[in-house]
Parts: structure tokens; sequence; C-alpha cells
């Protein structure tokens, strides 16, 4: 599911600060990652963090939704396409990638997303914004196995998704199972996956 959400409304006037701009994405990421809920979180809490005025951050953003969707967007950015040449090779650096974030604050704050997502469309749409474009980046390394004759002609990609991402989630974010090394499982789930979708 892609959920498109229109930019924020630009006023007329100075050029936006790119630095404003960051400390505020960074000043939303640190209250969010220090335990403040997505509900709690408020545009006074914001500013005064990021050392700005309120009207510093509604010129950017026409409220708080639009700022949070765009402060969760820095931290997950969707990695760079691998493009290795070789499928086995780019979902092992995809999966990784899911197992380390860059940020370690992402360990703190996305784990608090999902029962938000589970409680409001609103979130569970922001939520889709944040992981659409990441499961984008692995369907076009498993389409282009597919046109390589690397994997199966038949490969259900959606859920070869599914098979690879959230084996690696659930032993990130919940420790699932504390008889599993956390940093071989990126690679053992890949190699498993390719057994099954393999030409």
């Amino acid at each position: 599911m892609t959920v498109t959400v229109p930019e924020a409304p630009r006023s007329p006037g100075r050029p936006r600060s790119s630095r404003a701009d960051e400390a505020i994405s960074e000043a939303t990421l640190d209250l969010l990652a220090e335990g403040m809920s997505i509900e709690s979180l408020t545009i006074e809490a914001i500013a005064a963090r990021a050392g700005v005025g309120k009207a510093t951050i509604y010129r950017r953003w026409a409220g708080k939704e639009m700022l949070l969707r765009d402060a969760l967007l820095r931290l997950k950015a969707p990695p760079a396409d691998p493009d290795t040449g070789s499928v086995r090779e780019d979902l092992l650096t995809l999966a990784r990638s899911i197992a380390r974030n860059r940020d370690p604050r992402a360990a703190q704050i996305m784990p608090c997303l999902v029962p938000e997502a589970m409680r409001s469309p609103e979130q569970y749409e922001r939520y889709q914004q944040i992981v659409e474009p990441r499961r984008q980046v692995m369907r076009e390394v498993l389409r282009r196995g597919v046109e390589r004759g690397e994997l199966r002609a038949d490969l259900d990609i959606e859920l070869t998704l599914l098979m690879v991402t959230g084996p690696v989630l659930m032993q990130r974010m919940l420790h699932w199972s504390p008889n599993l090394d956390g940093d071989a499982v990126p690679d053992q789930v890949v190699d498993m996956v390719m057994k099954a979708i393999k030409a």
C-alpha cells in the first residue's frame, strides 16, 4: 500500500534554513527516543528543544503529522539499491541493513510505532510511508533476479519480502529467540529463503 501525502505549504518570504529544518527534525526524534509518545509530543515541546519559535515550524510544516512524517523518513531513509549482480548478495545487504540501524534512536523509536499503528489509521498510514520505500528497493532486487533467471519465474515477490524481513525484524525488535545470534540471523534467513526461491 502506497500512501501519498501532499507537501506542506510553503510561505513566501525568506528561503528556508536547512539548519533550522535539521534542528527541528532532530529535536522531534530526540524527544521520541527519550520516551515521549506521539500523542503527547507537541509543537511547543519540539520548538523548545530545537531552540526555535513555533512559527518557524509552522512555516515549514502544516502541522505535527507532516513534521513527524518527515522526521521519521529522515530516521529510516530507504537503503540504496545494492545491484551487485547477485540476488543473494543484494538480499544480504538489505537484510543486514534491517538488523543494524545507522541511527541508534531507531531502535528506541520504531518499536513504539507498531502499537500506535495498530490503534490508529493515521499512524498506520505514517508507518506505511516509512516502510514502503524500503520494500520497493527489495522488490527491485527480486524482480531483477527473476529477469536474470536466478529466481523462479512464478516467484511471489510480496510473500518473499515478508519471508526475508519478518524474521529479521522480529529478532531485532523483540529478541524473539535468545538462542539465536542476532548478528547472524540476516545471513541465515537469506540463505534459507534462497533455497526456496532459486530457479
